[in-house]
């Protein structure tokens, strides 16, 4: 998507091949972004915007990310775009965008505050945002607005988010500055042609997430996982696992794509119960479903608050965590905006779907992992959005996969 800001051939090594990665390679290349391959690099040059007197139609597939960084990214476009999505990605809500975009002079609709979103030629002009819930997509957007803008943009949050939009654009040597508490950024339209970029991406935390979990449970575990993003901003769940008494070791640390990246070790370990919430929600709210996983081994309650955000991803993830984990043989409390974990209990298996939702598929395979008896998971496939053979991973850890 970056591509998009600045001319040249960029680089990108380490690619994830994922069905929402895939969703914004196949919206890039429809905007004009050429794509080759050289000996596992990806080479990408931005063609320019493709003339045409009908609406673009986007599909972002399944990818929340997607809908929300092209809707920035294309509101000073001057072109007639259509984003839309899957079924899941149309019960998403979209306001909390598009009502900010349009602040900055974006002629974007929405439907009924979700997908599909029609964007029109418009001039855009900075403005200042306070955004209500830390989100790094949210921000994302603006900021790539407002490389297109009149004027300074500028982007409050309550909470530090995600900040790899930020980094990126640094590299590219746009004109953004970030506070030092990371809780305010700002940017300018370039005045410069921005450099392209020349990157290694390393592992994905938020799938990590999912064996670390596994290894600190299952019994007589000890792995590593190489070259894993370790950016302070989304690696709350180490945070918090340390504190629940887990064994993980950072080795070898180094640097990719501007990143902090490392080498995790994970061993078995007894954990203790925690409150979880505040400022570190945002540092790991993807990964909280696992998190509630290892709660239900560890001594003592585990309380999850302020997490209210997780109700609207692509289930509604606190019901559905609550429901999977007392499938499984847990004592789980619902709250409105998190939930409370009584451990230890031992689990045993369960029949349970997905229901199309990446992040649930994983947590059931790894419940199952550690449960007694058998675990049937259904629509395993979207397992594929974030993590492509993940269950290729699990057996090579030892475990049973049929």
């Amino acid at each position: 998507m970056f591509s998009a800001l600045a001319p040249g051939r960029h680089r990108l090594r380490g690619w994830l091949e994922a069905g929402d990665t895939r969703a914004t390679l196949e919206a890039m290349k429809a905007l004009g972004a050429r794509i080759s391959w050289e000996d596992g690099t990806m080479f990408i040059e931005f063609q320019g915007y493709p003339v045409s007197s009908e609406a673009l139609h986007l599909d972002c597939r399944n990818s929340g990310t997607t809908i929300r960084l092209l809707s920035g990214l294309l509101a000073g476009s001057g072109l007639e775009v259509v984003l839309d999505g899957s079924e899941q990605l149309r019960r998403r809500p979209m306001r909390r965008v598009t009502e900010p975009l349009r602040a900055m002079g974006a002629r974007i609709e929405d439907t009924e505050g979700r997908a599909p979103l029609y964007l029109h030629p418009a001039s855009l002009h900075g403005a200042v945002h306070h955004l209500s819930v830390a989100s790094a997509q949210v921000k994302s957007a603006l900021l790539l607005a407002g490389c297109f803008a009149e004027g300074q943009t500028v982007v409050h949050e309550p909470a530090r988010s995600r900040d790899h939009t930020e980094r990126l654009l640094q590299m590219m040597g746009a004109p953004i500055q970030v506070s030092q508490d990371g809780l305010t950024c700002s940017i300018q339209r370039p005045t410069v042609p921005l450099f392209p970029l020349d990157i290694t991406v390393p592992g994905d935390f938020s799938s990590a997430a999912f064996l670390i979990v596994a290894a600190s449970l299952a019994p007589h575990s000890e792995i590593y996982v190489q070259d894993i993003n370790l950016n302070p901003t989304r690696t709350g769940l180490l945070t918090i696992l340390e504190r629940m008494g887990a064994a993980i070791e950072i080795l070898d640390e180094t640097t990719l794509a501007g990143e902090p990246a490392a080498t995790v070790r994970v061993r078995t370990a007894v954990l203790r119960g925690t409150q979880v919430g505040g400022a570190e929600i945002p540092l790991a709210i993807d990964e909280l479903p696992i998190l509630a996983l290892a709660a239900t081994q560890a001594e003592g309650e585990t309380v999850i608050r302020d997490a209210a955000e997780l109700r609207v991803k692509e289930t509604d993830r606190i019901h559905q965590v609550c429901q999977i984990l007392r499938a499984f043989g847990a004592e789980v409390e619902e709250l409105p905006d998190g939930m409370v974990i009584y451990g230890p209990r031992p689990l045993h298996g369960a029949h349970l779907s997905s229901l199309g939702d990446h992040r649930l598929g994983m947590l059931i395979a790894v419940a199952g992992l550690i449960a007694r008896g058998e675990t049937l998971l259904e629509d395993e496939a979207c397992t594929a959005d974030s993590f492509p053979g993940f269950f290729s991973v699990l057996m090579g850890l030892g475990a049973s996969v049929a």
